[in-house]
């Protein structure tokens, strides 16, 4: 059973979510939350896998919340998706920095929700190829370079081109045939690159991968 959070200041927005959400077998929508200080205390009341949060709302935004929740070690297992009403904008930028597993807009349709749940309780990224690089055109610029990360060193030859292969936005078994590996050795090289780098999943080694300079829009382009 994967067990959902739903934070949004509208009701109606939130009644729309769960009964979408409610209505299949493995899901249980366990609380709601209508700000973001509402949803870290109920995070930590109920520890829900997947946490479905607005960006925008009172007292405490969506984007404060995502980064208290995601740096919280009792909260390890939570993932976060951040809902919007903009396909792209500083504030999903931010989030995904902060740790947030992807982002959907709120008028996706109710199969592709139902997709996106799954794919990040799974530990997938719910990052498209062509989102991911529109991502870094439009935002990556605009931040300020970290100086590289010295994590990235323990990376083997192997495991660097895996994680540039992760940030291109492809999955295991994508990966697996690009290399001419098995799909179990694909995923573990991807499992051993998030272990090193002590990232939570997916969307963080992309970010991590072209804000050290890894990966250039030009090159997931190519």
């Amino acid at each position: 059973m994967i067990r959902l959070l739903l934070v949004d200041d509208q009701t109606l927005v939130r009644a729309g979510f769960r009964s979408i959400l409610d209505a299949e077998a493995d899901f249980s929508v366990i609380a709601e939350a209508a700000n973001g200080r509402q949803a870290l205390s109920l995070a930590h009341q109920h520890q829900p896998d997947v946490v479905l949060m607005d960006i925008r709302m009172p007292e405490m935004d969506g984007l404060t919340a995502t980064r208290q929740l995601l740096a919280d070690p009792a909260l390890t297992g939570t993932k976060v998706i951040i809902l919007t009403t903009f396909d792209l904008d500083d504030e999903v930028y931010g989030a995904l920095r902060a740790g947030a597993s992807g982002f959907l807009v709120k008028d996706t349709e109710p199969t592709e929700l139902i997709h996106a749940v799954r794919v990040v309780e799974r530990g997938d990224a719910l990052l498209s190829p062509s989102v991911t690089r529109r991502l870094i055109s439009e935002f990556a610029g605009r931040t300020p370079q970290p100086p590289p990360s010295p994590r990235l060193g323990s990376l083997t030859e192997r495991e660097r081109e895996v994680m540039q292969l992760v940030a291109a936005g492809l999955s295991n078994d994508e990966i697996a045939a690009k290399l001419v590996l098995s799909p179990s050795t694909a995923k573990t090289h991807v499992s051993r690159i998030m272990t090193k780098l002590s990232v939570r999943d997916r969307a963080q080694l992309v970010v991590l991968a072209y804000e050290s300079g890894m990966v250039t829009p030009n090159w997931l382009g190519s």
